[in-house]
């Protein structure tokens, strides 16, 4: 069995998908869009076969986002070398985005680095 997807809510869906695009190099499909609902969605992909649906509607609810909260905590991105982890951490930090850790070897013998996206959600980048 294989994860098919991960999907958030994002307020703002143009900024985040094009976020994703810049940094991550995925790329969408179109644009969905339920008129009844004003549910409107984006299914990004990744090298690989990973995904990411990026949803936005109506009647979200903007919660908190303690870092060390329950449920979904992080997305984790590979970037195959610990230079490349250094160079997109240093590229978003110089772009205006919040490193909230590393770049660094963890206990457990990542490569890492943590950023926040312009939603606040948590980005793990490893090598």
């Amino acid at each position: 069995m294989k994860l098919e997807h991960s999907a958030i809510y994002v307020n703002n869906l143009e900024q985040m998908k094009t976020f994703y695009q810049t940094y991550f190099d995925a790329v969408p499909n179109d644009k969905y869009h339920n008129p009844k609902t004003g549910l409107e969605t984006y299914f990004l992909s990744f090298k690989g076969d990973s995904r990411l649906e990026l949803m936005t509607r109506p009647e979200k609810v903007e919660l908190d986002k303690p870092l060390y909260r329950t449920g979904l905590t992080h997305l984790a991105f590979s970037t195959g070398s610990k230079d490349a982890v250094d160079e997109l951490t240093q590229r978003l930090k110089e772009d205006g985005f919040q490193v909230i850790s590393g770049p660094r070897t963890t206990g457990d013998g990542y490569y890492e680095s943590c950023v926040l996206d312009p939603e606040n959600n948590q980005i793990e980048i490893t090598g």
